[in-house]
């Protein structure tokens, strides 16, 4: 497996342990992680810290130089509000851990231009269905139903 794939699913592990929404994402450049967060809504008492979010807000203020030239990778496909800050920022390509518990707005990346990887990951897919059996309250809040 992708190491930088098994980092996000690092992150998700660490907000189920927390709590939280099991999600984690990864921000790589030049095959170094810049930052990597995990859905912490639940934890912060947040609205927008979804995993790409809060990964997003751990990388820090980057140059538009340094986004066009990274990849992200989150364990589940990103919803509108994470696709809006890849395209703002200009991340050319996605590793996307699964797309079968929720498919986010993948076709919306690929007409922008965004070059989108699914896994198809088990862990990922086992990580996700068992939560949201668990926890459909929590998840349904999660993606706004």
């Amino acid at each position: 497996m992708d190491k930088f794939l098994q980092e996000a699913i690092n992150e998700a592990k660490q907000g189920l342990e927390e709590g939280g929404i099991p999600i984690g994402s990864v921000i790589v450049h030049d095959g170094k992680i810049l930052g990597k967060g995990h859905n912490r809504r639940i934890q912060k008492g947040s609205v927008v810290l979804h995993g790409e979010m809060d990964a997003f807000e751990n990388t820090g203020r980057q140059s538009a130089e340094v986004y066009k030239n990274c990849v992200l990778y989150t364990t589940l496909s990103p919803c509108p509000m994470c696709t809006g800050a890849i395209l703002l920022y200009g991340i050319p390509k996605v590793i996307i851990g699964e797309n079968l518990t929720f498919l986010g707005e993948e076709e919306l990346l690929k007409q922008r231009g965004v070059e989108i990887v699914v896994a198809d990951n088990v862990e990922c897919k086992e990580m996700m269905n068992t939560f949201i059996q668990k926890n459909p309250e929590l998840w349904n809040e999660d993606i706004g139903v």
